[in-house]
C-alpha cells in the first residue's frame, strides 16, 4: 500500500515538471516572440506608426500661360464633384445596422440619384471592378458603402464634372442633406484651342514608368496631371508649381487629430508669357487652311491634294517667334479632363500626323530654298565673282564619278523650266545674284560641284556642309519646344556609314539645291533667311518672352541670344580636301565677308523684283513695303508617293516652300510657309507669305494708332 502510493506520488510528480516544462516553453517562446517583435524587429512598430500618420497632398494651382499681349492660351478652371463624406451623414440604423439601411440616408441616395441621374443601385465593388472615382461605374448606394468602409472622413466623388447650375443646386440642398458635398477641381482650358495646340500642347495622367520620379517630386500620380507636348511639357518644372504636404496624426478610420511636422505650403506654379502673337497665329492659321482649301478644290486628281503646310513668323533681328502653325493640328481641349482613347487613336492613324509640330520637328527636303547656303559659300569662297556671268542651259550633262581616278559615266541636270520649255528653257547667262532671283538649277550646279574650265572647282559638299551648318541647318535651334529635331547634312563618310557607297559628283550637285540626302525642317529653313536678312547674325529662334510669378511680377526676362555673327566670329571650316574623297578640316576657320550677305540680300530682292517672285498672283512686288524672298520646289519620294506610282524619273511629285522678310532695308519679320505636295513654291506658297505679310503690318498699324 504504501509502495503502491510512493509510486503515485512519483507519477503525478512526473506529470507536474513535464506540464510545467510544456508551459514554460510555451511561455517562453511567446515571450522570445514578442521580443522580436517588440525590441528586434521593427516593422511592426513602423507599420503601426504608418497607420497612426498619413500625409495630405494639396495640388499646386498651374501657371497660366499669355501670348506676349497678355491673351490667355492655357489657364485653369473650375470643375464640379458631387461628394459624399461618409461620417457626417445622419445615422439612424440602429445598432449593428449599416449607416445605409438608415431611413435619411437613403432618402438623401434616392434624391442624389433623381437629380444627377446615377442609378441607385448597380454593379458592385470587387476585386475585378474596384471603385475609381470619376471613372467607374458603379450606384450611389456602392459609393456610399465604399465611402463608409474605405473613407469615411474624406470626400468621396459621387458623380464628377458637373454643371454649374447642378453643384450650384446641390450646394443648396447640401443644408438638408448632411455629408453631401460640392468638391471645386482645377482642370486645365485653352481658350485659344487649335489656334495653338501645337505650340501650347497638352496635360496627361503621369506614366506608370515615370510614377515614381513624379512621386518623389511630391505629385500624386492618380491626381496630377503633366505636360505632354508643346510649352506644357517643356516647362513643366515652372508651370507645375509645388504641392502642399502636411503630415497628421490619424485614428484608424481616418479621422485628422493634428499636425505632426511644419507643413509644406503650396507654391503656385509660375506663369509663362510667350512671343506669339495670337492675332497673327489666327490670321496664319487661316490662311493656310484657306490656300489649301482652294487649292485643292480646283485639283483635278487625287494624287495631287495638298494634305498639311506649316507658317513661322519670326523678328529676324532678336529670334522671336511671332506665330508658328502646324497644319492639320488637333483640339488640346479635349484632351483637359481626360485623354479620350478614341479621339487620341484618330488622331494617331492619321497620315497626316496632327499631333507632331511640323514647323520644327518634320523632316523634309530644303529645295531651292536651299540654295541661298550654296550661294553665300561660293562667293565668299571665291568659287564665283559677284559680276561672273554663269551660262545656263537647259541642260546641264556632266561626268559622274564616285572617286578621283574613275572615268565616270555621263548624267544629265536639267533646268526648273525645262519640264514647259523644253531645250527652249534655261537662262542663257546670270550673274550669281541673278542665279538667286530666278532660282537656276544649272548656275547652282556649277556653284556646288563645279563645271569643266568655266568654274573649275566647285564649293564641294565640305565646304558646302559647312556653310550650311554656319546658317542654321543640321542640328536643332534651341527652341523651348520638346519636339525639335535636327535635320541632316551630309557627307562621304555618311553615305559609307549609312548608304554603303562612295560619294558622287552628283550627290554634290543635287545636295546644292537643297535636294537628295539634304534634310531640314521649316524652322530651319527661316533661321537660315533669317540670318542673312540679319547681316550674318544668327539669333536663337525662341516662343519665351518672360516668366511671371502669381502676382504679375517679371521673374525672368527675355533676352536675344545670338549664337554667333559670321562676319565676326570664325566659324566657317577650312579643309585641305575638299574632294569627293572625303572632309578632312585643317583646324582652321574663316568668317563670311559682309559683302556676301549683301549680295544675297540683294539676290533674294530682285526675285521679287524680277525674278520667281514677281508674278502678279504673288503680290509681293507691289506690296507696300519692299520684301526679299527665295522660293523653292522640292521634289520628294515618301511612302505615300511610292503607293501612287509617282516616283519615276522626270515626274516626281514636289512640295512648295517660300521664305521671304520685310522690310528689305531693315527687316522686322522674315516667314516661311511650306505646303506638302503643292508643287510650285512661288504658286502655292507665295500668296501664303505675301497674306501673313499683310496681316503683320496691319497689326502693327493697328498697336501703333492704339499707342501700344
Amino acid at each position: 500500500m504504501n509502495d503502491n502510493a510512493t509510486l503515485q506520488n512519483k507519477l503525478e510528480y512526473r506529470r507536474i515538471l513535464v506540464f510545467a516544462f510544456i508551459l514554460i516553453t510555451v511561455f517562453g517562446f511567446y515571450l522570445l516572440r514578442l521580443f522580436n517583435l517588440q525590441i528586434l524587429d521593427r516593422s511592426w512598430a513602423a507599420q503601426a506608426e504608418e497607420n497612426r500618420t498619413t500625409s495630405i497632398n494639396t495640388a499646386a494651382p498651374r501657371g497660366i500661360i499669355y501670348d506676349r499681349n497678355g491673351i490667355i492660351l492655357a489657364q485653369n478652371v473650375p470643375s464640379y464633384n458631387i461628394t459624399v463624406t461618409a461620417a457626417e451623414l445622419p445615422d439612424d440604423s440602429g445598432p449593428g445596422k449599416p449607416v445605409t439601411s438608415s431611413g435619411e440616408v437613403q432618402e438623401i441616395m434616392r434624391q442624389i440619384s433623381n437629380l444627377t441621374g446615377v442609378p441607385l443601385d448597380r454593379s458592385e465593388i470587387s476585386d475585378t471592378n474596384p471603385f475609381v472615382e470619376c471613372k467607374s461605374d458603379h450606384g450611389i448606394k456602392q459609393i456610399f458603402q465604399y465611402a463608409i468602409t474605405s473613407k469615411p472622413y474624406d470626400p468621396v466623388a459621387v458623380q464628377c464634372n458637373v454643371s454649374r447650375q447642378l453643384a450650384m443646386t446641390v450646394q443648396e440642398k447640401a443644408v438638408d442633406w448632411p455629408g453631401i458635398g460640392i468638391q471645386v477641381v482645377p482642370i486645365r482650358d485653352y481658350p485659344t484651342g487649335y489656334y495653338t495646340a501645337d505650340v501650347i500642347g497638352y496635360l496627361g495622367p503621369i506614366p506608370p514608368e515615370r510614377q515614381q520620379f513624379y512621386e518623389d517630386k511630391g505629385f500624386l500620380a492618380n491626381r496630377d496631371k503633366i505636360g505632354y507636348t508643346g510649352v506644357e511639357r517643356w516647362f513643366q518644372t515652372d508651370l507645375a508649381g509645388q504641392n502642399g504636404i502636411r503630415k497628421v496624426e490619424v485614428d484608424s478610420g481616418g479621422k485628422i487629430y493634428g499636425d505632426l511636422a511644419e507643413p509644406q505650403s503650396v507654391i503656385a506654379g509660375t506663369d509663362i508669357r510667350l512671343t506669339i502673337d495670337y492675332r497673327l497665329q489666327q490670321a496664319a492659321y487661316s490662311i493656310l487652311v484657306d490656300e489649301i482649301a482652294y487649292w485643292n478644290s480646283i485639283v483635278q486628281y487625287p494624287e495631287y491634294v495638298m494634305s498639311s503646310g506649316v507658317i513661322i513668323a519670326m523678328n529676324p533681328k532678336t529670334g522671336e517667334v511671332l506665330a508658328m502653325v502646324s497644319y492639320p493640328t488637333y483640339e488640346n481641349n479635349r484632351m483637359a479632363r481626360e485623354i479620350s482613347a478614341y479621339y487620341y487613336e484618330q488622331l494617331r492613324l492619321d497620315e497626316r500626323l496632327p499631333l507632331l509640330n511640323h514647323a520644327a520637328g518634320d523632316q523634309l527636303p530644303a529645295g531651292s530654298v536651299f540654295k541661298l547656303v550654296t550661294a553665300t559659300g561660293a562667293l565668299n569662297e571665291g568659287v564665283v565673282d559677284i559680276d561672273q556671268l554663269i551660262q545656263a542651259p537647259p541642260v546641264l550633262e556632266v561626268t559622274e564619278k564616285f572617286y578621283a581616278n574613275d572615268p565616270g559615266k555621263p548624267r544629265q541636270f536639267v533646268e526648273w523650266n525645262y519640264k514647259t520649255l523644253g531645250l527652249n528653257g534655261g537662262f542663257g547667262q546670270l550673274t550669281p545674284v541673278q542665279a538667286i532671283a530666278q532660282s537656276c538649277n544649272v548656275c547652282f550646279y556649277k556653284m556646288g560641284g563645279g563645271y569643266q574650265d568655266e568654274i573649275p572647282s566647285g564649293l564641294g559638299i565640305c565646304r558646302l556642309g559647312s556653310y550650311a551648318r554656319a546658317l542654321g541647318y543640321g542640328s536643332s535651334p534651341e527652341i523651348q519646344l520638346p519636339d525639335r529635331i535636327d535635320g541632316l547634312i551630309p557627307d562621304p563618310t555618311w553615305k559609307r556609314i549609312n548608304q554603303g557607297q562612295s560619294w558622287a559628283t552628283g550627290d554634290t550637285y543635287i545636295a546644292s539645291v537643297g535636294q537628295g540626302f539634304i534634310i531640314s525642317t521649316p524652322l530651319q529653313v527661316l533661321l537660315s533667311a533669317a540670318t542673312i536678312a540679319n547681316d550674318g547674325k544668327l539669333m536663337e529662334p525662341t516662343i519665351l518672352r518672360e516668366k511671371l510669378d502669381n502676382e504679375g511680377n517679371v521673374t525672368e526676362a527675355f533676352n536675344p541670344v545670338m549664337r554667333w555673327d559670321l562676319t565676326q566670329d570664325a566659324i566657317i571650316d577650312i579643309y585641305a580636301d575638299t574632294s569627293i574623297r572625303g572632309c578632312e578640316p585643317t583646324g582652321e576657320k574663316k568668317i563670311i565677308e559682309p559683302w556676301v550677305f549683301e549680295a544675297v540680300q540683294k539676290g533674294m530682292r530682285l526675285a521679287v523684283e524680277e525674278g520667281t517672285l514677281k508674278a502678279d498672283s504673288v503680290g509681293l512686288r507691289d506690296f507696300p513695303i519692299a520684301v526679299a524672298g527665295k522660293t523653292g520646289t522640292a521634289e520628294y519620294c515618301d511612302k505615300y508617293a511610292r503607293e501612287k506610282q509617282r516616283c519615276e524619273a522626270g515626274k516626281w511629285p514636289s512640295h512648295a516652300w517660300t521664305v521671304a522678310y520685310a522690310p528689305f532695308d531693315d527687316p522686322e519679320i522674315a516667314v516661311v510657309a511650306f505646303v506638302y505636295n503643292g508643287n510650285e513654291g512661288s504658286t502655292v506658297a507665295g500668296p501664303i507669305i505675301r497674306r501673313v505679310m499683310r496681316a503683320y503690318f496691319e497689326l502693327k498699324a493697328i498697336d501703333n494708332t492704339l499707342g501700344r
